[in-house]
């Protein structure tokens, strides 16, 4: 992790929300890497694998890791598609800290149920409902309960977490549902930044590049230890960043003092490494944001080597 932020955290109560794997994982470990206490949720524990999850990557297991990179790491079974979980799970939050300083909405889940090249009524609407509940609703439930309890003292970050920014997701998304819910949450941040300006609060929508998340090396056949060997199936993988990367970025700005220089806007992971920076795993700084827009939509010449 940046130097920077050891120990920033410390004293400090983090909620992440969707947090057994990937991104929002790697997002509970490095806020914990700076010291935090971290309430890591998700439907799949060591005793039951929800639909969407794997028997591999258990919120437990993430708080495991939360504590061994420096913090405190609780795991809260929570389908945050129920309210009264996420109300309990809040009032825990509140009994056992009495505060709350940063909230992650990293709920997903709903990559199965995309289905591109069909046209909005082609498609089937029961999951396309269930990808906006999965990817919408439970942020907006999981903030209704959270966002008092992270008021109560001035300075609390929300991080909505999203596939894109707004200059990215102009372009349509080749599915409307899965464009709505991946726009959503940067509308939310938006909307929240106003809503958490009186109490000095900071609302920032953020994204990660082309992620190397446990799902796709599994779809290219590959690890994290050889996940170059998948660059000949697909070259723009060599811009991909591993989950860490976001997981530092989010770090950064629940570090930075100065993060309401953020509030209202969507961001990715490559932007605010150029700020803070940190780097990826690997000590490099992958810009996937500047290598699509450049290369890949723009037609400049270049490579992704020449974007890490």
């Amino acid at each position: 992790m940046d130097v920077s932020t050891q120990g920033a955290l410390a004293g400090r109560v983090a909620l992440v929300a969707g947090a057994t794997r990937g991104a929002g994982r790697a997002m509970a470990v490095e806020l914990g890497a700076a010291g935090a206490t971290v309430y890591a949720t998700g439907r799949t524990t060591r005793e039951s694998v929800s639909e969407v999850g794997r028997a591999t990557e258990t919120i437990e297991e993430t708080a495991e890791l939360i504590t061994a990179a420096g913090g405190t790491g609780i795991a809260v079974p929570t389908d945050h598609l129920e309210p009264e979980q996420v109300r309990a799970l809040v009032e825990r939050i509140d009994r056992e800290q009495g505060r709350l300083d940063v909230l992650v909405n990293d709920v997903w889940g709903g990559e199965a149920l995309i289905e591109f090249g069909k046209k909005s009524w082609e498609t089937n609407l029961a999951g396309g409902l269930r990808m906006l509940r999965l990817g919408v609703e439970t942020h907006l439930i999981t903030s209704y309960y959270a966002l008092p309890l992270l008021i109560r003292h001035p300075g609390g970050l929300v991080v909505e977490v999203t596939d894109g920014n707004e200059e990215f997701n102009k372009t349509y998304r080749e599915n409307l549902f899965y464009d709505l819910a991946k726009n959503a949450p940067i509308r939310t941040a938006f909307g929240l930044a106003e809503e958490l300006k009186e109490f000095d609060g900071t609302a920032v929508s953020v994204s990660p590049g082309f992620l190397r998340s446990e799902q796709m090396l599994d779809h290219f056949g590959v690890t994290e230890e050889n996940w170059r060997d998948a660059v000949e199936k697909e070259p723009h993988f060599a811009i991909a960043e591993s989950p860490y990367f976001v997981g530092r970025a989010v770090a950064a700005l629940a570090a930075d003092p100065h993060r309401a220089r953020w509030t209202g806007k969507s961001v990715f992971s490559g932007e605010l490494a150029k700020v803070y920076g940190f780097t990826d795993r690997d000590g490099s700084r992958p810009d996937a944001l500047g290598y699509f827009r450049d290369v890949v939509f723009g037609g400049k010449a270049g490579t992704a080597a020449d974007y890490r």
